[in-house]
């Protein structure tokens, strides 16, 4: 497939987990790609995007500072004439304290990550996605952010954030051809679940890994990719406006008496 020949994106987080596997299949796919974050993560992702006859830039930034992030758009501009697409990924986890325990400035920063970032990318990207004729903008929400139960205070209220932002977004460009939709992730191997999934592997107690849905299994970072880059991609040119959630079912039920494969649990 290629599906993003000669396409100029940008991806946020792309030092790892979620943004290194979309950026690795954005530029197998023929992509241009900005391979941007915070950590020189952005520069092993280039690397590894060369190694395989790609084509990346890679540049360290702050996804919730204004100035880098419009550095970042400048940059795709610069190098790749323009921009088509904006996976504005990157994220932090802000542990996982309860509302009384949580400090202002945690949340604060929390917020300026996952929620401005994001805002940031479509404030930056969208003209310039715009005049290119449309194309689309993918943020990274959870499922966290749809209901209770999938992180903490201040991390699911930033990615609830995150979902109506795509959906007001892709109101106020209506007319322009830029899409805006978002993925919601569940249990993903990430470097911020890596100390999960680490001990999980220690303890052999995978199996209880991603239990809680129905394909009783967290993701991997390519699975996510995977549906970032068909929102990204003309195979969505009809999807703008949506959260969809990639969590092996988790987020499809209230909770309920849990049932097993040919029998009812008691």
């Amino acid at each position: 497939m290629a599906r993003f020949t000669g396409k100029s994106i940008i991806v946020t987080g792309a030092g790892s987990g979620i943004g290194r596997a979309t950026a690795l299949l954005f530029a197998r796919e023929g992509g241009r790609v900005v391979v941007a974050d915070k950590t020189d993560g952005a520069d092993e992702t280039g690397r590894r995007i060369a190694e395989a006859g790609g084509e990346a830039v890679a540049i360290q930034m702050d996804a919730g500072l204004e100035q880098d992030v419009a550095r970042t758009v400048a940059l795709a501009v610069e190098k790749f004439g323009g921009l088509d697409i904006m996976f504005a990924n990157a994220g932090i986890s802000g542990g996982m304290a309860n509302i009384f325990d949580t400090d202002v400035a945690l949340i604060t920063e929390v917020l300026r990550v996952n929620l401005i970032g994001p805002y940031l990318a479509i404030k930056h990207a969208a003209p310039e996605i715009a005049r290119r004729g449309g194309g689309a903008i993918v943020l990274t929400a959870s499922v966290a952010g749809i209901r209770s139960g999938a992180g903490s205070p201040a991390y699911s209220a930033s990615k609830a954030g995150v979902i109506n932002l795509a959906q007001v977004s892709a109101q106020q460009l209506a007319g322009s051809n830029v899409r805006v939709n978002a993925i919601c992730p569940g249990l993903t191997e990430t470097g911020m679940t890596k100390p999960t999934f680490d001990y999980a592997r220690e303890a052999g107690k995978m199996d209880r890994v991603g239990r809680l849905n129905p394909l009783r299994r967290g993701a991997q970072p390519e699975e996510l990719a995977n549906v970032a880059a068909f929102l990204a991609s003309d195979e969505a040119s009809y999807v703008n406006g949506q959260a969809i959630a990639v969590d092996g079912g988790l987020s499809s039920s209230h909770p309920v008496t849990k049932q097993e494969y040919g029998r009812t649990a008691v």
